[in-house]
């Protein structure tokens, strides 16, 4: 699993998603007996551009249950 850098696109994190898929083809080879079928990789914002790149999983959360609310200690 991999999550990029955030950043202002979702082509931003198009060469992290590259990558990724790159380094599971390396460790399949390396690893023939290991299962290196899935690759999960994207969040709500890269969505698409993951799946383009190979993502057989992808993180959603903020597309379904909104934004996170960050609750900040008063004292």
């Amino acid at each position: 699993m991999s999550m990029p850098p955030l950043g202002d696109t979702a082509e931003f994190s198009r060469p992290f998603f590259q990558q990724l898929r790159r380094l599971q083809g390396f460790l399949a080879a390396q690893f023939p007996q290991a299962d290196f079928s899935e690759l999960s990789m994207g969040t709500s914002l890269d969505y698409e551009t993951a799946v383009e790149e190979g993502a057989t999983f992808v993180r959603v959360g903020t597309a379904i249950l909104g934004p996170r609310v960050y609750k900040t200690e008063t004292g």
